[in-house]
């Protein structure tokens, strides 16, 4: 039966969802008329929101009874999120996300970067708020990661040499790392220390999963569904996983071979269609989602760890219902 992201995941906490969604608004209140334009924008633009819900789903499954410290912490969540997306536009010259023009796009570099930088700042800003050392200290460290996992993608871009081992490596900080603070945060307000490793693995692997079928769906889907250009990771030059299985199951000296490593080499999408083409025939994308399937389960495996609960659910139900959008 298929999931719904409405009834399966947020009904259980969508009242704490909307008390979270005014925190936000309120937490990007500025001095600086642009700072607020900008910041405004940016956070609109955002999707499902899918890391805050998160947050208040683990806080919920680990046992917290007050919720304000959750939302508030969901909140601070979403601004570090938004934040990276906006630095990651930048850095990626992108002009499109979700469908919407960039902060980059609208206004220029100099503001979104800066904005970028205000939305980080201001996310600590509130945690501190919490008063909880340990929660500070995993923030910090996490964040410090997500940086280093934009660096390593960068060090490995226009790089045919990038293993499956580096991919994770880069994945991890720059796509799981957030969810596994929104997870393991929860744990630590909750006081559940026994809860957040398993908290941790859950995430961890659910971020892994639902990249892993991002640069899938970057094969298979078109940019209405996307809300960016097919090809566009090919385009900078990014060894993702689909491209690198690909280098792994074709014959070295091929000149299929040569076209993907050279394609990862140089960027652009001259050649796009026939790299395509040869990512689908090698079997390269059934790999993809094979592995996606492995991060799914590890992830619902952790899960047991917590008692029974609509929320436990609920955080199950979102982690199949990632893997269903390339079923």
């Amino acid at each position: 039966m298929a999931i719904d992201f409405k009834q399966d995941v947020l009904a259980p906490v969508v009242h704490d969802f909307t008390a979270m969604d005014q925190f936000i608004n309120e937490g990007i209140t500025s001095k600086v008329a642009l700072v607020m334009a900008v910041s405004k924008h940016v956070v609109e633009a955002g999707g499902k929101r899918m890391r805050p819900i998160m947050c208040l789903l683990a806080a919920k499954a680990c046992g917290v009874a007050d919720m304000e410290h959750a939302r508030h912490l969901a909140a601070i969540i979403e601004m570090l999120h938004t934040a990276t997306l906006v630095h990651d536009d930048v850095v990626d010259e992108s002009n499109l996300r979700r469908g919407r023009p960039t902060a980059n796009a609208t206004w220029n570099n100099q503001t979104a970067v800066l904005v970028g930088d205000f939305l980080i700042a201001r996310a600590f800003d509130l945690l501190v708020n919490i008063k909880d050392f340990d929660l500070l200290k995993d923030f910090s460290a996490g964040t410090c990661e997500i940086a280093e996992g934009e660096v390593l993608q960068l060090q490995w871009q226009h790089r045919p040499d990038a293993t499956e081992e580096i991919y994770l490596q880069i994945i991890h900080g720059k796509t799981s790392r957030l969810f596994e603070l929104a997870t393991e945060g929860a744990a630590i307000l909750a006081g559940q220390h026994a809860y957040r490793e398993a908290m941790r693995h859950y995430a961890g692997h659910f971020g892994n999963a639902f990249q892993i079928i991002d640069d899938v769906l970057d094969y298979i889907s078109d940019a209405q569904i996307l809300g960016k250009n097919i090809g566009d990771d090919l385009m900078e030059g990014k060894p993702t996983l689909p491209l690198i299985a690909a280098l792994k199951f074709i014959e070295q000296d091929s000149a299929q071979y040569q076209l993907i490593a050279k394609g990862i080499a140089t960027g652009g999408v001259e050649h796009l269609e026939q790299v395509i083409a040869i990512v689908k025939q090698s079997g390269a994308l059934d790999y993809c989602m094979q592995r996606a399937k492995e991060e799914t389960e590890l992830a619902l495996a952790a899960l047991q760890v917590l008692p029974e609960s609509i929320y436990r659910d609920a955080l199950a139900a979102l982690a199949r219902l990632a893997l269903e959008r390339i079923q």
